[in-house]
């Protein structure tokens, strides 16, 4: 069964997301890249306010173009307190698509779809993306082990050929595309389209510091390693000294408090918390404790560029 497009499924002129990226997307980013003609998305952590995430979509509602496509990713799961009033804002305003991640897609899905919002989860394995088209998701975003931040297990290809097999569901590559080769090549597996992060840190637009942006340009897929240390979930960032200095693995402290059942939510969403705020930190400000996220996909980062210019170079 031929499966709809990305590029049909969201209106849009090349089969792109913008991935959502903690700290870094912003509503800036998002025009630039619906003005190329693709989707992106912004989580809706990067708010601190409901009042600030209601101005953003409205924002972009008005700067939306033909050809473009935006939306918001939510983390669905008890770490996110602030996840049932986001998805009323999202609802109640109206935006083409919502991204899930980390939990349940099922209270998103049905709210979602009662205001004709697409839903789209990200999965890392056939379980749970048996799981969610069984919730009526409408798509699939397949997260392989060449993703940044949380990655999956499997290769793009493997991973894409299995859920295109065993799914009825549109599959979107997330992981592992810095090129149009890369783009390509995921299409060629079956994928209807691409989710793309790590090659928009080094963009223009992107909030982070100038640091952050160089060192995409600077460091290459060797330089990604796995931490534990930013949520307490293995996350990856660039391999800079200081990520060297403390370590990736959690102490042992935090090993012992995640193995008592009664304590491990609380450790988990304190952990969050943590790491995100240290995170934050060091994506905008210089400090010598540098934890910087990204994908191997920097590989093909050799320069700071408008948005617009890394969007064609990947759709070429």
């Amino acid at each position: 069964m031929e499966k709809q497009s990305l590029a049909s499924l969201l209106q849009i002129k090349h089969p792109v997301i913008m991935a959502p990226m903690f700290l870094v997307s912003n509503t800036k980013m998002v025009i630039e890249g619906m003005k190329s003609g693709i989707a992106a998305c912004i989580p809706a952590l990067n708010y601190r306010t409901l009042e600030d995430l209601r101005a953003s979509i409205i924002e972009l509602k008005q700067a939306k173009v033909s050809g473009g496509s935006f939306g918001y990713n939510l983390i669905v799961n008890k770490s996110n307190v602030k996840y049932k009033e986001q998805l009323r804002v999202l609802c109640e305003e109206g935006v083409d698509f919502i991204i899930t991640s980390l939990g349940s897609p099922e209270e998103t899905i049905a709210e979602a779809h009662k205001v004709g919002i697409k839903v789209f989860c990200d999965v890392t394995d056939l379980a749970f993306a048996k799981k969610v088209e069984s919730l009526g998701a409408d798509a699939i975003i397949a997260v392989n082990n060449q993703a940044g931040g949380h990655r999956g297990n499997i290769d793009p290809e493997a991973l894409i050929k299995l859920l295109n097999e065993q799914t009825n569901l549109p599959v979107i590559s997330a992981g592992g595309v810095g090129s149009k080769d890369d783009l390509d090549k995921m299409l060629g597996y079956g994928a209807v389209g691409v989710s793309v992060g790590s090659p928009f840190i080094a963009s223009n637009e992107a909030g982070v510091s100038q640091e952050y942006k160089q060192a995409c340009v600077d460091y290459g897929a060797k330089d990604i390693i796995m931490t534990e240390r930013i949520s307490g979930t293995p996350c990856t960032v660039i391999n800079t000294p200081y990520v060297q200095k403390v370590g990736t693995k959690q102490t042992w402290l935090e090993t012992l408090l995640n193995k008592n059942k009664s304590l491990k939510k609380w450790v988990k969403m304190i952990r969050f918390y943590i790491g995100m705020k240290a995170t934050e930190k060091a994506a905008t400000q210089v400090t010598y404790k540098t934890v910087w996220v990204a994908g191997p996909s920097i590989e093909d980062t050799t320069a700071i560029l408008p948005v617009q210019q890394i969007v064609q170079k990947l759709v070429g």
